[in-house]
């Protein structure tokens, strides 16, 4: 039994309610019909193979209503739907071949927990969640290794049900997750009949040729911190009043208006290089990473449902030359070195590896260097995972659980308006991020 403390402050006093996650089932869950012959082997891309770790858990929140015979209804109507789904996303039931790099879809099934809370209403953990957040791994499914997916499914005697999977990221990034998310819901739903959803299509290795003379993949290298334990989390919240006032202080009237991601990129980044810059005692260069979806800019176009890791990393980069009195720069100005970094143009499929590689690579060599600051972006806004409606509304919040090294991610809010940033940092400099002028500006926490 997994238990944790959720504090809830009264007028006068503080009192701490204990919620005990209980597990009740553990099982595995196969495909509802076979996998056929032909798609039994999934060749993993050179991009796919770089991942080696599971994606951390991301959980939708719902307030279904109900409790009791409904529960025991929702929950079938969960497992059948899933299994039927699996049929669509079955790589995600296979099992992971290291000597071929390969996925053997062999319908070997995903893992599927049952889990309750006692004496504690959902709404209670969500007036709560940023005390919440070092403990979301409970709600999150299992830490095997072997499946390549892990779903838990928790149920609250109020009717609420945190809904949350762990997929391995070989085989799925953002915008998979999202889709089979979405798949899932729309099949517990209404059904998976044919014409209802979009079928997802693997094999990505198939739409591009594989060059002999690749770059060769420089690894991600080793954090300088690691460890939950020595790293803290804090949620910034910007609502759209906030993002609005925001984009107001940053526009540059000679180009567009930015977009919500851009302006709280530059926002988060300028602060970071101030902590920087009192860390050291001057103005460092310094790079903002952020991952990106490479499935707009490929030519020729790809089918709809594309899955698998088709992603990179582009970076910014700030250099102190690019401050004349060393100060730290404007809001449009980092907005401007963000959008000349994503701006590299269509992708040919030819050239859609070498590109990859070739990016994210730059990446990494830039981490190696002490003398360089590189703060790590990634964005999760504008996917649907807020359009998972299971059959009783749609998920009044997401989470999102990371890697444990120094990032930043950016989740959309439940009106898809205003942005949730996770900031994972030290304590020290988490202490001097906060106390930034422009983050105590435009933020809550």
């Amino acid at each position: 039994m997994d238990r944790f403390l959720v504090a809830k402050r009264g007028e006068d006093n503080l009192k701490t309610a204990t919620m005990e996650v209980q597990m009740v089932t553990t099982k595995l869950i196969k495909p509802a019909s076979p996998t056929p012959s032909h798609l039994r082997t999934l060749k993993l891309s050179p991009l796919d193979r770089q991942f080696s770790f599971m994606v951390k858990p991301c959980a939708l929140y719902y307030y279904p209503g109900g409790g009791g015979d409904q529960d025991l209804e929702l929950s079938k109507r969960l497992e059948t739907s899933l299994s039927e789904t699996l049929t669509r996303y079955y790589p995600l039931a296979g099992r992971y071949m290291k000597e071929t790099h390969s996925i053997d879809c062999n319908d070997e099934r995903v893992e599927y927990l049952e889990a309750k809370v006692e004496g504690l209403q959902i709404s209670q953990l969500l007036s709560r969640r940023d005390e919440m957040i070092p403990q979301l791994d409970n709600l999150s499914g299992g830490e095997t290794s072997t499946p390549l997916a892990s779903i838990q499914v928790t149920w609250f005697d109020c009717g609420g049900i945190v809904i949350a999977v762990r997929i391995h990221h070989m085989v799925v990034d953002g915008f998979t997750a999202a889709s089979f998310f979405n798949a899932w819901a729309t099949a517990s739903r209404e059904g998976i009949e044919e014409g209802k959803l979009v079928p997802p299509i693997f094999g990505l290795t198939s739409f591009f040729p594989e060059e002999k003379n690749l770059p060769k993949q420089k690894p991600m290298p080793p954090p300088k911190i690691f460890g939950m334990d020595k790293l803290v989390t804090r949620r910034l919240v910007l609502d759209a009043a906030k993002i609005s006032s925001l984009k107001a202080k940053a526009r540059d009237h000679d180009r567009r208006e930015p977009s919500k991601v851009e302006v709280v990129t530059a926002l988060i980044w300028r602060a970071l290089m101030g902590v920087s810059q009192a860390k050291h005692g001057l103005l460092r260069t310094s790079l903002a990473s952020h991952t990106v979806n490479l499935r707009p800019k490929i030519v020729p176009p790809l089918p709809p449902l594309c899955c698998g890791n088709l992603l990179t990393k582009v970076a910014a980069r700030f250099t102190v030359e690019d401050s004349l009195d060393k100060a730290l720069p404007d809001l449009k100005d980092l907005i401007g070195l963000l959008r000349d970094a994503a701006r590299f143009g269509e992708v040919p499929r030819e050239d859609m590896y070498w590109t990859a590689i070739k990016c994210r690579n730059e990446v990494h060599e830039a981490i190696e260097k002490d003398e360089v600051d590189v703060f790590l972006f990634t964005s999760w806004c504008r996917l649907p995972f807020y359009e998972a409606d299971f059959g009783w509304g749609k998920p009044v919040w997401i989470s999102r659980t990371h890697p444990p090294a120094q990032l930043t991610v950016l989740l959309d809010n439940p009106g898809g308006d205003g942005i949730e940033a996770w900031v994972i940092l030290n304590p020290s400099d988490m202490l001097q991020f906060l106390q930034d002028d422009h983050i105590l500006t435009f933020t809550s926490f």
